[in-house]
Formats: C-alpha cells, structure tokens, sequence
C-alpha cells in the first residue's frame, strides 16, 4: 500500500479505560497520598485514564507485604511442583488475554498492533520456559574430597526483588523479568514504566487471577525519583533488576552499593550492521529495514547505525530509499500500520531534534511521509541519516526513534574499528557470505550480542544483556536462574572422622 493511505483496520477504538491501581499485598489500592497522574495515548494525545501514583510509603508496604510473603507465608517453603503450578497458570492465562493485552499495550504505546500481538503471545512462554528450566536444570553439584568429606552446593531464592522496566515493549521485559524471579521462588516488587501502565495492571489482574498467596506479586506505579528510588534504596530488597536507559541505570547501580544489592543492568545501545560487499543484499536490505523501523525504533537492540561497503552503498541506499517511502504510517491499532507514533510529547521532541542536528552536522535527512490526518499523534516518519560519519552526534548517542546514520567503510578492519568506537556494546549484525570473516568480524567487535546473516532473534537459553554502557549482566536462561536470581551455598560434610588440628590442648 502507499504511503498515505488509510484503512479503517482497527481492531479497537482509542477511548478511555478504567482508572490504574497499585497492587500490593493481594489487593487493588489508590496510594495513601491521594495523587494520580495521566496516562496519555500517542496517537491522539488524549488522557487514556489516571494512575494510582505510589511513592516511598507505597514501596514500604509492598517490600514488607513481599518480605513477609517469603518469610512467613507459604511462598517461601512451597514445594517446587506446588510453585511450578502457579507459574504455568499465569502462562495459561496470559494465553487467554492476549488479544485484549496486545490492544492495551498498542493504545498505551503507540507501537503497531500486528506486532504487539506477536509480542504478547511470546510473553506466556516466558513462564513456561523458567518453569521447565527451574525443575530441570536448577540443581547443584557434589564435591567429593577422598573418603573425607562431600561438598555440595545449592541454589536459595534471594527474598525480596525489585523489578524497574521500560515503556518499550513493557509487557514483555516485564514478563522476562516476573517468570524468573517468581520460578525461582522470590517474590517481587515490580516498578513499570509511568509511561506504559496499562499492561503492568493487566499483568497484576492476570496474577491474582491465578491466586498467588498474597504479597508474593506486587505492582508500584509511580516515578523513578521516588517509587523508583525507594525501591533500589530498601535495605530489604535482595536485588534490582533494570531495563532503561544508561544515566538511570549507572544511578541505581551507585544508590544500591549502600546496601550491597545485586544488580542486573540492561541500557543503552549503538548497533551496527555491516554489510560486506559479498552480502546477501536483498536479506541484509530486509533485516536493517525491519531492525530499526520495527517497534517504532524504540529497541534497545535496534541497528541503529548502517555500516555500508564503499562497493555496495549507492546501491543499498537507493533500494532503502524506496522501502522507506513504502513504510505504513498510521493508527496503532490499524492492523496494516507497520510504524506508530512514538511514546510521548518530549520524546518525539527529542527525537526530532537529533534529526536536527544531523542536517547540522552535514547529513542528508531521507524521510516517509506522514498523513495529514496523523498529525495530532507523536509521529517521526522513517528516516535516514545519509552521509554520515562514526564521529557525528547521531552516530554516537543513542536516539531510540525510527532514525538511521548510514555509514561508508572500506576495509574490515575500518568496518570494527567504527562498529567499536561507540561508548555502548549491546548488539551488533554482520552480512557477509564469507563465512570466516562472519565469525572473525562478530568476535571482533565489543558487543554482548551478535548476529550473522540474520535479524535480531530471540532465543531465551541465551545470555542477553550487552557491555561497556549497555550494562551489567545477563538475563536469559540459567544466566538468570543462576547468576542473578539465586544465591549460591555451599555445603561441607564430613563423612569420615578425619584428623582435626588440636590447638590448646
């Protein structure tokens, strides 16, 4: 379809919702302040509905309700199957809402319906994946040491964890973060994003539809510089795991070394994708079109930097020129809409501004089209930074928007050497037919996570998080179960009567 025109596909009208609670303790509540703030949509710019706004008071009685849970109700002894039944009925669940999560999350989010769906429909395998790993595969090891002792290790829970996820995608991190830690027998105070509430009360519904025991799941809505950063500052929450940006995530890394919390730190990135000059281009073409227009461009992992052989640019460029005209501008809900608008006001604002520079710093800016009748919405229509340079502003920092620097190169070794001269390391995509280079450029280069000759695909046995600026840590798989959401002990028995240094005797 060209762009421009509009189907009436939508499979919900954008109207008001029902006010947002905090969950804390088995009950739907108002804060005790009284205070709520507006959840806006971003297509129309109009007040979806009001939110509950927690705040340090708020944070004290989940982490109790949530300590207490694991200390004294029957969360914290429950047999492993008996838990493992709870998990499974969250996935059973979600399976069950799908169709009304995916509408909630595109009319909270702006991102398309199409693909939130897909999104939601991932989110109950999240459950069932940690629900297998944890009965399969969370055991520990044995030690033996002659005929003198058998040492052996096994994994506890750590208590009381807080969970601070983004407004991108929300309903799925905070999904990846929940299964975990509740599998693993924590229990959990969830922080949303105050941009994206609608699916974190939805995913509280869908928990205390399954009957948890009280206080093992609660949800805080309110913002990072009070319920955010109450939660990292309770000495009695045992970690924090966060999704966000960079300056946030290095501030709660420093606010919990006062109480020696773990924490697990998924930021910022810069990715490349370096098409080679014996690439597959059609495939390469379809993955950088789809890595950073999906989503609205707002995906941390999102290829944000196109690093294009000298021998193949002008004609990549010219077929990404036309795909980019081709991009479905439009409602969210509009099953055809390929890019939305994106989360609010002072992002699209900000987005908007890096394009500004670009022209600044000498780029050409190659953009679709929006229609007239979007204009109301928080639209920035697929761009492309041509003519760019690793060393411009738009190159180095990260926009989080559906905006592209092009990038020429020559050599492979000019090609890792500007992939690498970024302060983040998230992600990364190599296209070559050549497969030794394949494997040489992706080891080359200082990312968490790389792709060859394929798109950003998900595979939860894997450890995801990146380096240098893009954080701290691994979720995924036993990444998760081992490294961050248990504690490991070791456990010394003696099995003969072996000499023991008698002092003092």
């Amino acid at each position: 379809m060209a762009n421009g025109a509009v189907e009436n596909k939508s499979t919900a009208v954008h109207k008001k919702v029902d006010d947002v609670k905090l969950y804390i303790n088995g009950q739907f509540k108002e804060a005790a302040s009284g205070r709520s703030f507006e959840n806006v949509n971003p297509f129309t710019n109009e007040v979806i509905n009001s939110v509950a706004e927690g705040d340090k008071t708020e944070i004290d009685e989940a982490v109790s309700a949530a300590d207490k849970a694991f200390k004294e109700g029957p969360w914290g002894s429950m047999k492993l199957a008996e838990r493992m039944k709870y998990i499974d009925r969250i996935a059973d669940l979600i399976d069950e809402e799908v169709e009304e999560i995916a509408v909630l999350e595109s009319l909270d989010t702006g991102l398309p319906i199409k693909q939130t769906r897909k999104m939601t429909a991932r989110a109950a395998e999240n459950f069932r994946f940690y629900s297998r790993m944890v009965q399969t595969k969370l055991h520990g090891e044995a030690y033996q040491v002659d005929d003198e002792f058998i040492n052996y290790t096994v994994y506890k829970p750590l208590g009381v964890v807080g969970l601070i996820t983004p407004w991108n995608a929300p309903f799925m991190l905070e999904t990846w973060k929940v299964a975990p830690a509740l599998a693993t027998g924590n229990t959990v105070v969830l922080k949303p994003a105050e941009l994206s509430p609608l699916t974190a009360n939805k995913l509280a519904e869908i928990i205390d539809k399954a009957e948890l025991p009280e206080g093992v799941f609660n949800v805080v809505h309110g913002f990072g510089e009070t319920a955010g950063a109450s939660l990292v500052a309770h000495p009695d929450v045992k970690a924090i795991s966060f999704t966000g940006e960079t300056v946030t995530g290095s501030t709660i890394i420093k606010n919990a070394a006062d109480t020696l919390k773990k924490t697990s730190m998924e930021l910022g990135g810069k990715s490349p994708l370096i098409v080679f000059e014996d690439a597959d281009l059609d495939r390469a073409l379809d993955a950088a079109v789809w890595g950073i227009f999906s989503f609205n461009g707002e995906r941390c992992t999102a290829n944000s930097r196109l690093l294009l052989h000298k021998n193949v640019k002008d004609e990549f460029v010219e077929k990404l020129k036309k795909r980019v005209e081709n991009i479905k501008i439009g409602d969210p809900m509009d099953t055809s809409t390929q890019l939305g608008p994106l989360i609010e006001k002072n992002h699209f604002e900000k987005v908007k501004k890096y394009i500004d520079i670009a022209r600044e710093e000498g780029c050409e800016v190659v953009q679709g089209t929006v229609p007239e009748e979007m204009k109301a919405g928080n639209f920035v229509p697929p761009t492309l930074l041509l003519n760019a340079t690793n060393e411009m502003t738009v190159s180095q920092e990260e926009i989080f928007g559906p905006v592209m620097a092009v990038i020429e190169f020559e050599t492979e070794e000019e090609a890792v050497a500007m992939a690498n001269d970024v302060k983040y390391g998230l992600a990364g995509y190599v296209w070559t037919n050549d497969i030794k280079r394949g494997h040489r450029v992706a080891q080359a280069v200082d990312a968490g996570m790389l792709w060859v000759n394929s798109q950003n695909v998900r595979d939860l046995r894997i450890p995801f998080g990146g380096m240098k600026d893009s954080g701290i840590g691994r979720e995924g798989g036993h990444f998760a179960i081992f490294e961050f959401y248990t504690e490991p002990k070791v456990i010394h028995v003696a099995i003969s009567d072996h000499h023991i240094p008698q002092f003092g005797k």
